[in-house]
């Protein structure tokens, strides 16, 4: 007797793909991930492309492979893909310290986040 297929986690127009342990803060992640919230695919591309900030290679990779699931996963057309959603985690924080004057510690916090990214198909409107 076979194991029940496990329920898509996602709509049958939708795909997913999920970034974790990514070396920056959520907060400066959330300030990326806000650049492509709603837009086309394409558009979301261009503009991580051409963005100065260090984390929007991993951004648009993760976005790329959002891509890649929905076009050979999901058979979903490539050219109406929109960003649906675009939300930042927190994962762990290591911690890290200096010492600093008069036997004091320093910390230090290195932040690690994880980026989920969700395309959805939409129809064309004429």
């Amino acid at each position: 007797m076979a194991k029940e297929k496990n329920p898509r986690r996602v709509a049958d127009n939708e795909a997913m793909a999920k970034l974790r342990m990514l070396r920056t803060s959520p907060q400066k992640l959330n300030l990326v991930a806000g650049l492509i919230r709603g837009k086309k695919v394409d558009k979301a591309l261009n503009d991580l492309t051409f963005s100065k900030k260090r984390i929007a290679i991993d951004v648009k990779k993760c976005l790329q492979s959002a891509i890649a699931n929905a076009e050979n996963n999901h058979n979903l057309d490539v050219d109406n893909l929109v960003v649906a959603e675009a939300y930042v985690g927190k994962n762990l924080v290591m911690k890290r310290g200096r010492p600093r004057a008069r036997g004091r510690f320093g910390k230090i916090m290195k932040p690690f986040s994880e980026l989920t990214i969700k395309v959805r198909e939409v129809e064309e409107q004429a």
